[in-house]
């Protein structure tokens, strides 16, 4: 029971001391650096993807190594198109066959 009451506690109090230094920035003409940095600080740490699981628990993960394969794969198809393909038609040498 402790460790939910301790939790709650400490974001209250950090989400209090973060609105604090928001209004003290917006509002007051003597806000310096300490109100900027806890600011900043809040407001960079709600970027935190905080509700992620693991790869292997989550639904419609792509399996490891799919990436590597689809690469290997378009790699291989490349290199032998190029290989079969005929050259290109340089500009200068007239029209072909009629």
């Amino acid at each position: 029971m402790a460790g939910p009451i301790a939790r709650w506690g400490a974001v209250l109090g950090l989400g209090v001391l973060w609105w604090w230094a928001v209004l003290r920035l917006a509002l007051a003409s003597d806000a310096g650096v300490l109100e900027g940095a806890v600011a900043a600080g809040g407001w960079g740490l709600s970027l935190l993807p905080v509700h992620c699981v693991p790869k292997s628990r989550a639904a419609g993960a792509v399996a490891s190594g799919r990436w590597t394969a689809a690469w290997r794969a378009a790699r291989a198809t490349t290199v032998s198109r190029a290989t079969t393909a005929s050259p290109h038609r340089r500009s200068d040498a007239g029209s072909g066959p009629s």
